[in-house]
């Protein structure tokens, strides 16, 4: 049955934009030594630079210009050798100086592209129009007071790299894929702790629909301060079918910008979309032009670590691993480690990427737990693996008994746990085949059902023997000893 959302989604495409707003991880402000720290008492890390009082003057903190070069290296741009900041004004009650200090005709980088799957799961490739560098506002709070708005100026001056892609994303999946990916990325490089609720990611979207096949772009609405992957998708959406629905009327969409109310997921204006001219840029006279070296490039290019894509390819190509894997395994960067820490002492890179994907991340995700606070080091586990491979060890028994003792015992090794917990395999092959002959005897009926075709019986042998020898059986050697007596008795 087709829905009004589907013949809307048949005859209009959604066209997206995000802006993505990425507070840097560095201990000072971006043009003051005031502390960049979240949290801290209201007004407490401000001085007269960042109030922007009169008679002081800005100093450019290099590690912002490092941490923003190593973004545009991480998304495929290219680096402005010659740059310069620029002054936009505007007037909000928590921008203390009456203008922010950003980057308009010349950011630091320019023409990149990151990579996506789509909802049909093609890879799809969103260009990044530019990287720019710029110093955030305060915070307004409207809900600290039953009759004043209160202004904390902590955030005045902190460290922000503004990423603005082209408007090629044509859907809400495509957004998340996109903001998963910075985030992943800010990450990884270690310039962001990309905690979106404390507002160390905020994104924008510029959202508008035409017709498809139409080559000219609608009027746009942009929708500010999204805290939230699914949030961002919620807002999507929503205006999808609030812009379609309003053409389908014959009206005209309003170029506005627009805030999300997150409770009833719908978006409302905030004031009329301002244009490049309504901020009046000019360059910045307090700031003298940044001129860069293209040795200075190459080397913060050399420092970049292995990024997610790299450990896809490596994961897949180099360890067998399928794609899903191997995205799961790079998702997040203290995962990632760990696993790259285990496969370099075992070679069974399946049953490593088995481990971290299933008993560890559940284990984390159960206790609500990080990984660097997993107590079983990459090579006590690496000899569980090897354990198993060996036949000394029970799969289920390793997963379900020895691995959650190790987790309490982290000074143990896997051996010695198995031993303590009496669960090696060590049952000769005589007493295997006497505890085979008696779990037989018990079904004389089940074994005529085999006989006559019914072979998933095997599986009720099977458990009844795994319980008499409390799992110290290799499964596998058990099973064909199983089906060999079966086969005698035929």
């Amino acid at each position: 049955m087709t829905t009004i959302a589907d013949s809307l989604t048949d005859k209009y495409e959604l066209v997206v934009g995000l802006e993505v707003h990425v507070q840097l991880s560095t201990e000072s402000k971006i043009f003051s030594t005031d502390s960049a720290g979240f949290g801290g008492g209201a007004n407490e890390h401000i001085s007269p630079v960042s109030l922007g009082l009169p008679g002081t003057l800005p100093k450019l903190n290099k590690k912002v210009v490092e941490y923003a070069i190593k973004m545009g290296l991480a998304t495929n741009c290219s680096i402005n050798l010659n740059t310069h900041f620029d002054r936009k004004n505007y007037f909000y009650a928590d921008l203390p100086k009456g203008f922010q200090t950003t980057q308009d005709s010349q950011p630091i980088c320019h023409s990149g592209f990151i990579d996506v799957k789509a909802d049909d799961h093609s890879t799809r490739r969103i260009r990044i129009h530019r990287i720019h560098m710029e110093d955030d506002a305060g915070k307004s709070m409207h809900d600290q007071d039953e009759f004043d708005s209160l202004i904390d100026l902590n955030r005045a001056g902190v460290p922000l790299i503004e990423i603005v892609s082209e408007p090629d994303i044509r859907s809400a999946h495509e957004a998340a894929a996109y903001l998963t990916e910075i985030r992943k990325l800010v990450r990884y490089l270690n310039i962001c702790d990309g905690n979106m609720e404390e507002g160390s990611i905020r994104c924008d979207a510029n959202i508008s629909v035409r017709l498809r096949g139409a080559s000219a772009y609608g009027n746009r609405c942009e929708v500010k301060n999204l805290n939230s992957i699914r949030n961002l998708q919620r807002a999507i959406d929503h205006e999808f079918l609030r812009q379609t629905e309003l053409l389908e009327k014959g009206e005209y969409i309003e170029q506005n910008t627009l805030n999300f109310d997150a409770e009833t997921g719908n978006t409302s204006p905030l004031r009329s979309k301002e244009m490049a001219n309504d901020y009046r840029y000019f360059p910045e006279p307090d700031l003298q032009p940044l001129v860069l070296e293209q040795k200075y490039i190459d080397d913060l290019a050399a420092e970049l670590p292995e990024l997610p894509s790299k450990k896809i390819e490596r994961y897949t190509t180099v360890f067998g691993l399928s794609e899903y894997d191997a995205i799961l395994l790079s998702s997040e960067k203290e995962i990632a480690v760990y696993f790259d820490e285990l496969s370099s002492k075992t070679q069974h890179f399946k049953a490593a990427a088995n481990w971290v994907i299933g008993p560890l991340r559940s284990y984390l995700h159960d206790n609500h737990k990080h990984i660097e606070d997993f107590p079983v080091k990459p090579d006590v586990l690496a000899d569980l693996i090897c354990l198993i491979d060996k036949g000394k060890l029970n799969y289920s028994v390793a997963a379900h008994q020895v691995f959650p003792e190790l987790i309490k015992n982290p000074g143990k090794s896997a051996e010695e746990m198995a031993i303590s917990l009496q669960v090696l395999i060590d049952t000769a092959d005589d007493e295997l085949s006497l505890l085979i002959e008696e779990v037989l005897s018990n079904y004389p009926d089940k074994i005529k059902e085999y006989h006559n075709g019914k072979k998933g019986i095997l599986g009720l042998f099977m458990g009844d023997l795994m319980k008499k020898t409390k799992g110290k059986i290799n499964p596998q050697i058990a099973s064909k000893l199983v089906i060999d007596k079966l086969e005698s008795k035929a």
